[in-house]
């Protein structure tokens, strides 16, 4: 064998070896999954690593774990958390008797935390709070960043105290606004009749027994003749996951009306309905807003998915999981959302973010507050926000604190409702042609 053939054979070699060698390298890297736990391990054992030898003090060990675990907890979604000792026993005690709080629906955007709705005739309902608007100042505890558990607690005390809260709304100074802490019952579903034999049913709360009540009311209207009916859900948050399917079942007779949904998207329950349980047939409109969150979403996602009537308003809040406690070792705990509420189809109300969660309106028509909802991504939080919090003492401070509530507003046109009566128009008129 030559030496040219021998050299070309040996440079075959090495390039063949070469490629071996860098193709699993790279193939090992491609098949890493983008959430693999290791990788994070390491990541969070060099910043341990860096604390303890290389902080200007001799960093509490203690603190650091339960700063950690906030955060991983944190980046997750608003309602898993974690708990310190103290709050484990609370929360495995349940509510206490002397705890009252503001009764409004709460979640978190932005950081920030955010009134979905005021349940009607709550104290924050009376106190003037309104959907949409950010709690940016607890009795002067910036909830910018703490977990909602924690601002929860901070707006809960004994009944007939008083809680100061730094309030921002759209086209509005920042307001102070002082609310008298009480228990709250939800407002009972209402019902009217109005022309053309449609009836308007009003549901306000979706709690434990609500169904029965909506399906007396709904009773009531059949009575009176009403042979199209409007659902309004606006501003309707949170409830059992129960009572909505009962509810979308007095207007769908069969098939799926929403899921429950686990890890790996796998369903867990899946709640169907009962053709006995049905009692109206005829055409149904469901109005929806950015205040319409959890239950209230189950019911107006079957109308939809089932075919059973149209959705106008806006773009729902996007809610409705279920947490689960796991307590650890020196008795705190990681409340972790194990459960999603979906609709029929599978798609859960919560997503991955604001443009991915909530029920779309088959027909969407803005309320005249849309265009003065705040939008909690353009607030940055820092110290030269115009929102900023103000320091104490200063006549700004004193302005502010004196700040009443803002007047009711003056009575616009309905244009959601005034649309869903269109449809049902339309609808007769189609049937009768």
């Amino acid at each position: 064998m030559s030496f040219r053939t021998k050299f070309i054979l040996i440079l075959l070699s090495a390039t063949l070896t070469l490629y071996t060698v860098v193709g699993g390298w790279i193939s090992t890297r491609a098949q890493q999954p983008a959430n693999d736990p290791n990788a994070q391990l390491r990541i969070f054992e060099s910043v341990l690593q860096h604390i303890q030898n290389d902080y200007v003090d001799e960093p509490n060990m203690d603190k650091v774990r339960a700063g950690a675990l906030r955060g991983l907890a944190y980046g997750l979604d608003p309602y898993s958390t974690y708990l310190t000792p103290d709050q484990v026993r609370e929360y495995n005690a349940g509510n206490k008797e002397s705890q009252a709080g503001l009764g409004a629906e709460l979640s978190q955007v932005a950081s920030y935390l955010y009134i979905i709705a005021p349940m009607k005739g709550s104290p924050a309902d009376q106190a003037g709070l309104q959907a949409g608007d950010i709690i940016e100042y607890i009795d002067n505890k910036a909830t910018r960043d703490i977990s909602l558990y924690d601002a929860k607690q901070l707006l809960n005390g004994a009944a007939g105290s008083e809680v100061k809260l730094r309030v921002l709304r759209a086209n509005s100074s920042p307001l102070t606004i002082t609310v008298k802490r009480g228990t709250s019952r939800a407002a009972a579903a209402e019902a009217r009749m109005e022309a053309g034999r449609v009836g308007i049913l009003r549901i306000n709360s979706f709690g434990d027994g609500e169904a029965a009540e909506v399906r007396t009311r709904l009773q009531d209207l059949v009575k009176q003749g009403a042979q199209k009916i409007v659902v309004d859900l606006r501003d309707t948050a949170g409830g059992s996951l129960a009572e909505a399917a009962a509810v979308a079942n007095l207007f769908v007779k069969d098939g799926v009306i929403a899921q429950t949904i686990g890890r790996e998207g796998k369903a867990l329950k899946t709640l169907t309905a009962d053709p006995k349980v049905a009692i109206f047939t005829g055409p149904v409109v469901a109005l929806i807003n950015t205040g319409t969150a959890g239950a209230a979403e189950v019911v107006a996602s079957a109308l939809l998915e089932r075919e059973r009537g149209q959705v106008v308003g806006e773009k729902s809040f996007g809610a409705g999981t279920e947490q689960q406690l796991f307590q650890l070792r020196g008795g705190d705990g990681l409340l972790l959302t194990t459960v999603k509420w979906a609709t029929a189809s599978g798609k859960t109300f919560l997503g991955e973010d604001r443009s991915h969660s909530g029920v779309a309106p088959s027909v969407e028509v803005k309320g005249p507050e849309a265009a003065e909802t705040v939008d909690p991504d353009e607030l940055t939080g820092n110290d030269d926000d115009p929102v900023a919090k103000p320091e104490p003492g200063t006549e700004k401070d004193k302005r502010e604190v004196t700040t009443p509530a803002p007047a009711p507003k003056v009575p616009v046109e309905d244009v959601q409702m005034k649309k869903a009566l269109e449809l049902l128009k339309d609808k007769a008129a189609q049937r009768a042609a």
